[in-house]
């Protein structure tokens, strides 16, 4: 086997490792650096999901220079409406509602495809030299004081300064690693489809607490919406296996009619919820970013974002350490990484734990508690504009830059 030196290997070819690669390339020309990516080629453009980027890290994109080619295909969501009934209410009445703009007068999220995400990095990552080799899953990992090397199921070896494992919430890399997670499931599957509707839905975004979960419709270009459906497993993969009259008649139960007729565009997938919590972001040589680092259920809507914090701390990290002369896969700076994701990270992985156990139920006591709940945090303006601006993800002046906006 020949052996490919590098300074700076990212696992992952999703949007996390690519604009991890593409943002470090970016600040540090000399830097050389390649992506490996499990899947066969094309198979991305497979994708049918589409995710909230909030505004930290739609500002991320854009000092990238990737915005511009995903916005055309970007929709912003201009409110947000929160109900909690049971699936055979006749009314679902509101007990919160969000204005989506935060204080510049920005949407605090946009939907987009993830398809258009991806593309956008890989056209960036060609553009400006990072390799990206597909059908190269990593097989093994040895780690050395000098550097880390991987070898990959198609022959490769890579020996990097650094490796960056963003191959999500099973990471082959953090196992092999040795670190250790805290993981529990939930018994949930998030059923993952796209609906055209009949009526406009004005950038409106819903969340519906039903008692198996959450029900979010997520608007799209056109009259389309996005939807994450949370069902119990087993009634998840029964419903995907279902024909289509039978799974469009359940979806409509829980949909509503109030954007008129509905057809499901594509296909439809679950996934397996869970909450998944690497012990260790770093070790000598190794960084966990993404998935890989945190997996977390989808009734925040904040998983993507979380990814592009990573992006952006660790970036950060590892470009000043380079311009500093450092050893940039040393324990003593990756640990600084760590130190600056580690709370964002439980706190989010916690929050989304409690609303996950709080709103997927039908127990009496605890709906009144939460729809009383749900309508104080309505009728006080001040801690409406805070939810919405931790949702917007753009930190303070000790926050990393590029989700402020600015290039490091």
């Amino acid at each position: 086997m020949t052996t490919e030196s590098l300074d700076i290997l990212v696992c992952g070819g999703g949007y996390v490792g690519l604009s991890t690669a593409v943002v470090l390339k970016l600040a540090s020309p000399s830097l050389k650096i390649a992506v490996i990516d499990a899947a066969p080629p094309e198979v991305w453009r497979k994708d049918q999901r589409a995710s909230a980027i909030a505004a930290g890290a739609k500002n991320l994109l854009r000092t990238l220079g990737v915005w511009d080619a995903i916005e055309p295909e970007a929709q912003a969501i201009n409110d947000m409406v929160i109900t909690d009934s049971r699936t055979s209410d006749p009314v679902r009445p509101v007990f919160l509602t969000f204005d989506g703009k935060i204080e510049d007068g920005e949407p605090f999220a946009h939907m987009a495809p993830n398809v258009a995400m991806v593309a956008a990095l890989r056209d960036k990552a060609a553009e400006i030299g990072v390799e990206i080799h597909q059908s190269a899953a990593a097989t093994a990992l040895d780690i050395t004081e000098r550097d880390a090397r991987v070898e990959t199921k198609d022959g490769r070896v890579f020996a990097a300064r650094l490796v960056i494992a963003a191959d999500g919430v099973k990471s082959s890399l953090r196992e092999m690693a040795g670190i250790k997670t805290q993981h529990w499931e939930y018994g949930q599957s998030g059923i993952v489809t796209t609906v055209a509707h009949e009526r406009p839905h004005n950038g409106r975004a819903e969340e519906h607490f039903l008692p198996s979960g959450p029900f979010a419709i997520l608007p799209l270009t056109g009259n389309r919406s996005s939807l994450v459906w949370t069902e119990r497993t087993e009634t998840a993969n029964r419903l995907v296996a279902e024909d289509d009259f039978v799974f469009e008649a359940e979806l409509e139960r829980r949909f509503g009619h109030h954007l008129g007729a509905l057809s499901v565009e594509g296909g439809r997938r679950a996934f397996p919820l869970g909450l998944t919590l690497a012990r260790d972001f770093v070790k000598p040589r190794l960084a966990l970013a993404g998935d890989a680092a945190h997996g977390i259920h989808p009734v925040a809507g904040q998983g993507l974002n979380l990814g592009f914090r990573d992006v952006a701390a660790l970036a950060e990290t590892v470009v000043e350490a380079n311009r500093l002369g450092l050893d940039i896969g040393s324990l003593t700076v990756l640990e600084r990484y760590q130190t600056w994701r580690r709370f964002d990270t439980v706190r989010m992985g916690m929050t989304s734990d409690v609303l996950t156990r709080m709103f997927s139920n039908d127990i009496t006591p605890l709906r009144l508690i939460r729809d009383f709940g749900l309508g104080l945090v309505d009728r006080m303006p001040a801690m409406k504009r805070y939810f919405i601006n931790q949702a917007a993800g753009i930190p303070d002046a000790s926050g990393p830059r590029l989700l402020r906006g600015e290039a490091i």
